[in-house]
């Protein structure tokens, strides 16, 4: 297996876990209930570009094979043991860059419950921790609300804005990016949180 892969982390009621095949129904049945609201941030296949897996099956086996290689971890989210969305951290490069990048998706059940921040924070301290990266970027459409809180709650800076930079809901988008190195969190994100919303 790869550096820091496989892994389960927890905070409180919160489990990031390695998405498995088991979790097909729960998967299917938060994307049919959710389709309307994640639909507008949802990566989409340009015109002429390899198409996507079309079940969830081979979704699940394209990605452990990634996440083998060292390139992809995907993690299902649960909240008291029930599946509530992902954390995939991407395009993971190693070398001289030791830099990856993150996207979430999270069931609106469990939207506005603190559930995504301490999701992608436990993601990003495993990455800079075991899995010994040293850079995160997260790129956000700038309609997308949200999403934004997440990394507004996490103290993420915004470094840079990327016209046409993804394909989502069948365009090019224009996305806000934000960045965290290790040096900017030693004490770790999780923590960071956790301490702000003590003394909220």
């Amino acid at each position: 297996m790869s550096r820091g892969w496989p892994v389960r982390l927890n905070a409180g009621d919160v489990t990031v876990r390695p998405l498995a095949s088991s979790d097909a129904r729960a998967w299917r049945d938060a994307r049919r209930r959710n389709a309307a609201w994640l639909i507008p941030w949802d990566a989409t296949v340009p015109p002429g570009a390899e198409s996507r897996p079309s079940t969830f099956g081979s979704l699940v086996r394209r990605l452990h094979k990634q996440a083998r290689a060292g390139t992809t971890y995907p993690f299902a989210i649960e909240v008291d043991g029930q599946f509530a969305g992902q954390v995939t951290v991407n395009n993971i490069v190693r070398g001289s860059a030791q830099f990856a990048s993150v996207g979430y998706w999270i069931d609106q059940r469990y939207a506005g419950r603190g559930v995504m921040p301490r999701a992608v924070a436990m993601v990003i301290d495993h990455c800079f921790g075991e899995a010994g990266l040293h850079r995160i970027e997260i790129a956000i459409r700038p309609e997308n609300s949200n999403s934004l809180r997440v990394v507004e709650k996490l103290g993420l800076r915004e470094v840079g804005y990327a016209p046409k930079f993804l394909h989502i809901d069948g365009a090019w988008r224009d996305h806000r990016i934000y960045a965290v190195t290790a040096e900017e969190c030693p004490e770790g994100l999780l923590a960071r949180l956790e301490s702000q919303q003590s003394h909220e």
